[in-house]
């Protein structure tokens, strides 16, 4: 039996897909993250891989095992959209994954890596996930962490555009607003559904920033929210698929007004909507998004037709099926 890697395997969406893999039980699962002192382990604790390695021994590893790594999912990143250390960021989220694709290249390994909405920057280009350069470097992203991921699309759209040599299969996901179980120790960086979902259950009026674009009254920014569990679809589709490479907008295709969560959240637990709109932090303004919406016609192109989950479906799954068990962990 061969072998995947999944990096970043104990966060929010590795984990998730950690448990479709092992349920699908056709390789060895072996993660490659940290854990630190947090609860992260958590996500892990219900799933029995094979091996969990550390950032820093994964190449060696790599180089041990390189006859049975069959396919690597390279979800592992600095993910705060706030974080401040740029060069902290470039190390893990350009460099590393550059390695790692030039590994692949080496060995003949099948790379899916994480690419994010955040590539787009405020959407005044679009959200289009073509590989034509000239329209890729017309993205502005906002924050370093959109910045570094961007620069390693720009980097497999080169080496594409040039005729470089290439893993045999590469496929570079564009996640817009991901949420579900499992995103607990992001903290800060949850989603506004794992967020604002416990002040409801708590019988405490949801929070939710105050528009500061006339565009968008209050609560009425929009999101393009997929449930994780459509994620990991995506994920195990890529597998099954090896002919399919390139860059896909991973979302719904709808986006959603922060009002709707909240009432989705308050329909699924049977009580009625109570909403306080609060002052964003100043850090926050100028890079906010008050907008995002996957143009997901390229997927559906390659041949992805499974349909997703509105967001009354996912949060519903999400607060009745996780949050209100005494054990929330998938």
């Amino acid at each position: 039996m061969k072998t995947i890697l999944v990096t970043g395997g104990g966060g929010f969406i590795g984990s998730n897909l950690v448990a479709a893999l092992l349920e699908k039980g056709t390789h060895h699962i072996v993660v490659c993250d940290a854990f630190g002192s947090s609860d992260k382990w958590r996500n892990l604790s219900k799933h029995p891989v094979s091996e969990i390695i550390e950032p820093q021994q994964m190449f060696a590893w790599l180089e041990a095992n390189r006859e049975q790594v069959d396919m690597i999912y390279h979800l592992g990143s600095v993910s705060s959209t706030v974080e401040k250390n740029i060069d902290l960021i470039l190390e893990h989220n350009f460099t590393l994954s550059l390695r790692l694709w030039r590994w692949c290249v080496t060995r003949g390994v099948r790379l899916v890596y994480a690419s994010s909405s955040a590539t787009y920057g405020d959407g005044s280009n679009g959200f289009d996930d073509t590989m034509d350069l000239a329209y890729m470097r017309k993205l502005k992203p906002m924050s370093g962490y959109g910045w570094s991921k961007h620069l390693f699309d720009i980097h497999v759209a080169e080496a594409v555009s040039r005729g470089a040599a290439s893993p045999p299969q590469c496929v570079g996901l564009k996640f817009f607003n991901v949420y579900g179980p499992n995103e607990y120790h992001k903290d800060d960086q949850r989603s506004v559904i794992a967020k604002i979902a416990p002040q409801a259950l708590q019988g405490a009026a949801v929070r939710l920033f105050r528009s500061y674009d006339k565009r968008y009254a209050d609560g009425e920014q929009k999101r393009d929210m997929l449930y994780v569990k459509d994620a990991v679809k995506v994920l195990l589709w890529c597998m099954d698929h090896p002919e399919v490479s390139g860059l896909y907008n991973i979302g719904t295709g709808h986006a959603v007004t922060f009002n709707a969560m909240a009432a989705a959240i308050y329909a699924a637990i049977g009580r009625p909507a109570h909403i306080h709109y609060m002052d964003m932090p100043e850090t926050l303004v100028a890079n906010y998004q008050y907008f995002t919406e996957a143009n997901i016609g390229h997927l559906s192109a390659a041949g992805y037709v499974q349909p997703f989950l509105s967001v009354e479906e996912g949060i519903q799954d999400f607060v009745q099926n996780y949050l209100q068990k005494p054990d929330p962990y998938l």
